[in-house]
Parts: C-alpha cells; structure tokens; sequence
C-alpha cells in the first residue's frame, strides 16, 4: 500500500456493520471480514466510533482502521473544484451531450468525438455555462481510446470521466472530491442511479438493480471486497496516478474499467465507493437492447481473468461451506446430520480464532452462521448466472434437482428483491423474473467469451480457507 500521512483534521468513523469486543480493543467487520486487534491506547483514541487525526499517531491508527475495512472516510478538507476537467467520450449522441452539458455548469470540459458520423460541435449555449474544448478522433477508437485522449490533454490535478448518457446530481463533485486529501486514494466513483425509473418494466427494474449502481453503502474499492470494481460512467482520478498506469487499457472492448480499478489497487493505491454523490444514467429500457447490454458485460470476464488470474472467480468460498450445501441439498435425514456436523466442525475451527474474546463460541456461532448463509447465497447466484447452463443440463435429467433448483431460484431472486428494492420498483414476481433473465444474459456472455478466448478461467471456483 501507499503510505501517506492523512491531514490533520481528516476523520474516520467506524462502519456501523462492525461488531466491537473486549471493550473496542477488537473490532470485526469490513469486507471481507477480518478482525482487528487494538492496543488500549488506539481504542480509547476511537471513543465513540470517531476518530480526528491531530497528530502522527492518531494518523497512524486512522490510516490502520481505513486499511483493515473497518472505518470509512470523514474528511475535512477538499481540493478545489477549479482542480478537475471533465472528460466525455462522444459517439453519435450529441442529445445526452447538450444534456450533461447543461448540468456541468462552470467546468472545463474536454469532449473526446470518437469517430461520430456527424462530427461533433458544442451548442453555443454551452460556451456560457462550461469552457468545452473538442478534440477527434477521425475513426472510432473505443471509449477507452477516448479517455486516454482526454487525459492526456488535461492538464488539471483531477480528472472527471463522465460519459455521454449520465447527468450528475447537484454537489456531486463536491462529495468525492474530499477524499483525496488522502494522498494515497488515486479514484473515487459515485453511485449510478437510473435517469428514467419508472417509463416501462425494464426501466422499474434497472432503477432498483442496474449493473452499474454499486449500492447504498460506502466502501473501500478492491477485488475481493462487496465493491470489488466502480464503472467508468462516472469517476473522478487523480490525473498522475492514472498516467502512471497508463490510463486504461485500449485494447479491451469491455471491462476496462474493472481492469483499470484492479491495476491501481495492485500498484497501492487506495480506491473508494461514495454513494453520497450520485449521477443519473439513462439506461437502455428497451428490452433487446437491454438484454444485449447485459451478454456484453459477460463478455468482459474472459479478457479480464486472462490479465487478472484468480481474482475473476464466480465464486469464492469456504470448503466447509460446500459440503454443509451439498450434504443439505439431499434432503434426507442423514445429509442433514452430516451438514449439522460440519457446521459444528467450523465452529470449533473457528473458535481457536476468538479464543481471546469473551464466550469465543458464541461468537464463532454467528460468524460461521453468516459465512454460510453468505456461502449458499453464492452459490445460489452463481448456479443461476455463471454456470446457468449446468444447472440447466441437471434440472432436465434430474427430477430432485429440479425441485431444489426452482426453489432456490425463487429463493435466492426474492431474497435479491429484499435487499436491492427501491420505491417505484417492481414487484417481486416481475422482479424474480427480470432477475433470471438478466442472470441469463450475463451467464451467456460469459460463456461466449470464455469459448471465444478458449479458456475456463473465467469460470473456476476459489476456495477460502
């Protein structure tokens, strides 16, 4: 990692999701969970869940809590926002261009056209509200392409790539932009909300489970974390860091953002999700064209496991896990006592663990309990997206796996409705429906890429200790 000393007068508060125990000298939580042991001086300094760094070793402990998942960002300070250009690549839609324009009020702004069949020119309108230079690219290139052209034009400390269908919502410069008083944070992305939410089915159910809107809890950026990627709709970069990475990589069609997410936080630079600002996307709510976005995604996994081996995994989970789901899902007497011992087996592991906490079994209780309900979550999801086509060669040939199979899959989408529903959503029958297909596409995808790449990275399980 990065080493730099937060300012003072930087904040950090703990994550209400983490548990504290041996009066705070233990905290457990952040993703994926961890425990984190605190000497008595570092847990009087938290007091209440707060921290303010007024000296190096407030800093030091601040730094620490950040790192171990188990703290969020409070900062104090903010660069300026005369510090950041906005950058847009353009093709053929010059409407959603007028569009983010009037919503980019005093910004300089660089427009990438790639390649439009129309050449690109601002409205004049947009002159009195940004300073829009235009730069072109004769024949398209790719989004990625474009990017790199704006950033390498912009001379700014920060950059914004926002794309040509998004609109930003008031103050969401602001809210991002106070994370880099961190010196060691190289990106901060938004959260991506739907731009029309209720005009038809397809729209109802991007507004409450779009790919591209990461959720409503911050969260540190990294490949094995409940945020492992932000999308490059909309995100705000520390100009020289990407340089450095040399910007993203323009020989992918997809998933270069992922890519380029994945190689900062390999080369130690801090990344955050903050879902306090937000920009409105104009998703695709036509159904072929919905459906097709969503196999492209797919697509990306294959690209992305060939220069990112082990971290593409549809599934990352505990041996222990398995054999408890698997010994569950023969619905006999004996299964069930054997997955009940398996359980029992974790706890026992994991109880060596928390040995130093107070009522250590109990505490190893409820961490295996969630490990496996997390566990069958997974494996629930991945059965109907990644290895849909599996699954589906079982459920014709087996009469009891089609049986566990339509439960789960009813399960596991309602269970997804619970947790991702907004108000003017679907309703979970529409939503479970729109769930198994969207699942299907992306599966799809995936599948196509990994036979187009001659490769099953991409489709190989990880196993936890």
């Amino acid at each position: 990692m990065r080493q730099g000393r937060l300012p003072d007068g930087f904040g950090v508060r703990i994550d209400p999701s983490v548990r504290t125990y041996s009066g705070g000298r233990v905290l457990i939580g952040g993703s994926p969970t961890r425990m984190l042991k605190l000497a008595p001086a570092a847990a009087e300094m938290i007091g209440d869940g707060f921290l303010e760094v007024t000296d190096p070793k407030t800093a030091v402990v601040a730094r620490r809590l950040l790192d171990s998942g188990v703290a969020n960002p409070r900062p104090k300070l903010l660069p300026s926002t005369d510090d950041v250009t906005v950058i847009v690549p353009l093709r053929n839609n010059a409407e959603g261009m007028t569009r983010l324009l009037a919503a980019l009020r005093g910004h300089s702004v660089i427009v990438i056209d790639d390649g439009s069949d129309i050449p690109y020119a601002p409205p004049p309108c947009a002159e009195s509200r940004c300073k829009v230079t235009v730069l072109r690219h004769e024949v398209p290139r790719g989004p990625a392409a474009a990017r790199n052209t704006g950033l390498r034009a912009a001379t700014t400390e920060f950059v914004a790539f926002l794309d040509s269908d998004v609109v930003p919502k008031a103050g969401w410069l602001e809210v991002m932009l106070g994370h880099f008083s961190d010196p060691s944070v190289a990106l901060v992305a938004p959260r991506i909300v739907a731009l029309d939410a209720e005009s038809n089915q397809v729209a109802r159910y991007e507004h409450s489970r779009s790919s591209l809107d990461l959720g409503r809890r911050e969260a540190a950026v990294h490949a094995r974390g409940t945020v492992s990627y932000v999308p490059s709709a909309a995100m705000l970069v520390r100009r020289s860091a990407l340089l450095d990475e040399g910007g993203f990589d323009e020989t992918m069609e997809v998933a270069e953002d992922v890519d380029l997410c994945w190689r900062l936080e390999q080369s130690g630079w801090r990344l955050r999700y903050e879902p306090a600002a937000r920009v409105a996307h104009d998703h695709r709510v036509s159904f072929g064209k919905w459906f097709g976005r969503k196999m492209f995604y797919g697509t990306g996994a294959a690209p992305l496991a060939a220069r990112h081996p082990g971290q593409v995994a549809p599934l990352s989970i505990s041996p222990w896990t398995v054999a408890a789901a698997v010994l569950l899902a023969t619905l006999s007497r004996l299964g069930l006592l054997g997955s009940m011992v398996t359980v029992a087996i974790a706890v026992l592991r994991m109880r060596r663990v928390f040995a130093e906490l107070d009522q250590p079994t109990r505490v190893a209780a409820i961490y295996v309990a969630r490990g496996f309900a997390a566990g069958l979550w997974q494996l629930a999801s991945a059965m109907f997206r990644h290895y849909w086509p599996i699954t589906l060669l079982a459920i014709i040939f087996s009469q009891r796996i089609r049986k566990i199979a339509i439960a789960m899959a009813l399960a596991e989408g309602a269970a997804d409705w619970v947790k991702h529903r907004e108000a003017g959503g679907l309703d979970p029958v529409r939503y479970v429906a729109f769930k198994r297909l969207d699942d299907a596409a992306y599966g799809a995808g995936l599948w196509q890429g990994a036979l187009r790449a001659r490769s099953v990275e991409a489709l190989k399980p990880t196993f936890s200790s």
